[in-house]
């Protein structure tokens, strides 16, 4: 990943393609609000940041107005004092981000909140693995939630997501198909854990990252 500026952004933006996924990762204080959200979709949509109008669903999920350009599909993470931002053309990305910490309770929050399965998956690893292993299930599924346009409250038992050392693997989500789902890990900083899923076919997924200020 290297640090992109505003002029690159905007020519990267111009260059979207129907079978990417932009991603860019930014510095993030929550004094900021959704402006920097805003200036990323600006690039995108070819205005000033100021032009940009956003609405949420049903779920909280932000949207464009009808405004804008309909094709464009885009979700947003931040944790701490990081965040990330999905772009992508006809289709509607989720994406998650947390920060990497100790998660005394993991397990706990895993019985009571995921499937059976990967609970087991979870109480399987030793202690000092647990904590990575929880985040890498949350994010993905999370980033599946974001990805339907629905919230915590769809239930994180009603889908099912494996771990492997090398990819992530929709298992399960109720009352959907799922072959017809893509889910990757981001693998952005070795203090931030963030996955990103998208209902339809595989897509490139191009990594980039804004410098402070732009």
């Amino acid at each position: 990943m290297t640090a992109t500026h505003a002029p690159t952004l905007a020519n990267v933006a111009e260059h979207l393609r129907d079978d990417e996924i932009h991603v860019w990762q930014l510095d993030y204080q929550p004094r900021h609000g959704r402006q920097p959200l805003r200036s990323v979709l600006g690039a995108y949509l070819g205005i000033t940041a100021d032009r940009v109008t956003l609405t949420n669903g049903e779920h909280g999920k932000p949207a464009l107005t009808e405004a804008h350009d309909p094709s464009l599909g885009f979700n947003w993470s931040h944790s701490g004092s990081h965040a990330l931002i999905a772009v992508a053309r006809r289709i509607a990305p989720g994406i998650d981000l947390e920060q990497m910490r100790v998660r005394p309770r993991a397990l706990e929050i895993a019985r009571r909140y995921f499937s059976a399965d990967e609970t087991a998956a979870l109480a399987a690893l030793p202690v000092p693995a647990r904590d990575a292993a929880f985040l890498d299930l949350w994010t993905a599924k999370e980033a599946v939630l974001k990805a339907l346009g629905r919230g915590l409250a769809f239930g994180l038992d009603r889908l099912s997501i494996a771990s492997t050392a090398d990819r992530l693997i929709l298992r399960r989500l109720e009352g959907d198909d799922v072959e017809a789902w893509q889910v990757q890990r981001l693998n952005v900083d070795a203090t931030l854990v963030a996955a990103l899923a998208w209902r339809g076919d595989v897509r490139r997924v191009r990594l980039g990252m804004l410098a402070s200020g732009d």
